[in-house]
C-alpha cells in the first residue's frame, strides 16, 4: 500500500490477483470502476453512496493498483472477475454499479453479463464505446503514460503540484475543461481546489491506462436495468457525445447533464443537486 492510500486488500481469484477496497457502511452495496490513472487506495465522490448508507466495493481495474493486467484484461473479462469478487466477499446483490470516465465500459459490461447481480447502472463523466480518445491524443498518451513511462510523468506533476501547485493545477485542470481554465480554477473553492491537488498527486497509470485505449465490443443494447448517465457538455477529457451515445444505446437509461466545467463533475457547485438525483436513483423501487 502507498503510505498515502486508503487500506486495500489482494486476493487470488481464479482469473489471478486483484486488488480492492470494501468499506462497509450499511446491507446494501454498489461497486465503483474508477477511470484511468486511479486504482481501488483512491476515492472521488463516495460520499454520494456513503452518506445514503451503502457500502462502496472499489476494484482496482487491470494494469492500476496492485491488479496485475492478466486479471480479467477487458471490461467483459474483469466484469466476469468482479462478479467472482462480489461472491469472494459475501455480496450476492448490487444496489448498482458505477462507471467512472474509462470504468465507465467495465460498469455497462458487468451490467450487461450479470443482470441477476447487478440492480442499476450509474455512469458519471464515462467513456462510451465510441473511438476515445481522438487519434493525436491516443498516440501522445501511449508515450507519456506507457508503462516503462509513466512513473516519470507522475513524478514530474507530483514535484509541480508540490512547488508550484496553482501551475500545476492549471495544465491538468485545462485538458479536462472546454472552458478557459482561469475561469475553471477561479470557480474552485479552496476545499475543491485541495481535493483535486490530492487526487492528481496520487495518480499513477500503471500498464492500464495504454490498456484503456484498446476498443472493445459495444455492449450497451444488452443492458436490461435502468441506467442514469450523468455528464457535463464542458468535459474535454470525455465529450459529451459519448453520454448521448450511452443513453441512446441503453434501452432504459436517463441523461442527467452537469453544469460542471469539466470532467471532475463531483467539482461543482450544482454537485449537492447531483448527489440528490442519484440518491433518488438508487431508492426508486425496481419494476418488472
Amino acid at each position: 500500500m502507498r503510505p498515502s492510500d486508503l487500506p486495500t486488500t489482494v486476493t487470488d481469484l481464479a482469473a489471478g490477483p486483484i486488488e480492492y477496497r470494501f468499506d462497509r457502511h450499511g446491507d446494501e452495496t454498489v461497486v465503483i470502476f474508477y477511470g484511468g490513472h486511479m486504482r481501488a487506495g483512491l476515492a472521488l465522490g463516495e460520499a454520494d453512496f456513503t452518506g445514503a448508507g451503502y457500502s462502496v466495493l472499489v476494484p482496482s481495474r487491470p494494469g492500476y493498483g496492485r491488479t496485475p493486467l492478466t486479471t480479467g484484461t477487458t471490461p467483459a473479462g474483469f466484469a466476469d472477475v468482479t462478479a467472482e469478487l462480489c461472491a469472494h466477499v459475501g455480496v450476492g446483490r448490487l444496489a448498482a454499479v458505477v462507471g467512472v470516465s474509462a470504468g465507465g465500459r467495465t460498469a455497462v459490461a458487468m451490467a450487461a453479463r450479470h443482470p441477476r447481480l447487478v440492480e442499476r447502472l450509474l455512469l458519471e463523466s464515462a467513456v462510451s464505446f465510441q473511438p476515445w480518445p481522438g487519434r493525436f491524443t491516443r498516440l501522445g498518451a501511449r508515450v507519456v503514460f506507457h508503462p516503462a513511462a509513466e512513473r516519470a510523468t507522475w513524478a514530474m506533476m507530483r514535484a509541480l503540484l508540490r512547488t508550484a501547485p496553482t501551475l500545476g493545477l492549471r495544465s491538468l485542470m485545462g485538458s479536462l475543461s472546454a472552458k478557459p481554465v482561469g475561469d475553471v480554477l477561479a470557480a474552485l473553492t479552496p476545499a475543491e481546489r485541495e481535493t483535486a491537488i490530492g487526487l492528481f498527486a496520487r495518480m499513477r497509470s500503471g500498464a492500464g491506462f495504454c490498456n484503456d485505449l484498446i476498443a472493445c465490443p459495444d455492449l450497451t443494447a444488452e443492458v436490461v436495468q435502468p441506467a442514469l448517465v450523468i455528464a457535463t457538455r464542458t468535459d474535454a477529457a470525455v465529450p459529451f457525445a459519448h453520454a448521448e451515445a450511452l443513453t441512446a444505446g441503453i434501452p432504459h437509461a436517463r441523461l442527467l447533464e452537469s453544469t460542471a466545467d469539466g470532467h471532475l463533475i463531483w467539482l461543482s457547485p450544482d454537485h449537492r443537486a447531483v448527489t440528490e438525483q442519484i440518491r433518488h436513483f438508487l431508492s426508486t423501487p425496481l419494476t418488472d
